[in-house]
């Protein structure tokens, strides 16, 4: 008579102080980050093929948006809040320039900085930009219940002040702590 499978040991529990992954344990495919990553490379995906209609890559639509909104206005601080390479949104910003969607201003207080200014067809097409972004963003929460949606930013923002606070290193590049 076979003999029944062993009961498999139960989990041990996370104690919060320890963390909730060990390294002789990790899974990639549970992991938070691994999770996090595949949902925007499913955005990305998404956004992009939206955008093509606009003739934009997710390299030039961001930075629109940007200074749409007064989050940067220079190809420095682009970079900076993309974390991006500042030879590459140099190399944007001519591609966009030539495109007409925006110029480029030299700074009253420093000859040496280039503002960033959309141009009237860099402004008609930033202003489609967030209903491209919302049509992609529901289909990912389709099926999420208003309190669900809350709470998924509430836990995002949690864990991004929680790797904000991990060094002193992220700390100059959380949110409220640019200086």
């Amino acid at each position: 008579m076979p003999r029944p499978p062993s009961p498999s040991p139960a989990p041990e529990p996370v104690v919060p102080n320890e963390g909730f992954y060990r390294g002789d344990r990790y899974a990639i495919q549970e992991s938070v980050g691994y999770l996090i990553r595949k949902v925007l490379i499913s955005f990305d995906r998404r956004i992009d093929a939206r955008m093509q209609a606009y003739d934009l890559t997710a390299m030039q639509w961001k930075p629109l948006l940007m200074i749409k909104h007064g989050i940067a206005d220079t190809a420095a601080s682009i970079a900076r809040e993309s974390d991006t390479d500042t030879g590459a949104v140099t190399r944007m910003v001519d591609r966009l320039e030539a495109k007409g969607l925006l110029e480029r201003r030299r700074s009253d207080e420093d000859r040496r900085v280039m503002h960033l200014d959309l141009t009237e067809a860099g402004e008609q097409i930033t202003e489609r930009i967030p209903y491209c972004l919302s049509q992609v963003l529901n289909e990912h929460l389709s099926d999420f219940s208003p309190e669900e949606f809350a709470q998924l930013k509430s836990l995002l923002r949690r864990m991004l002040v929680n790797g904000c606070n991990a060094s002193a290193e992220t700390k100059k590049s959380c949110p409220g702590n640019e200086t």
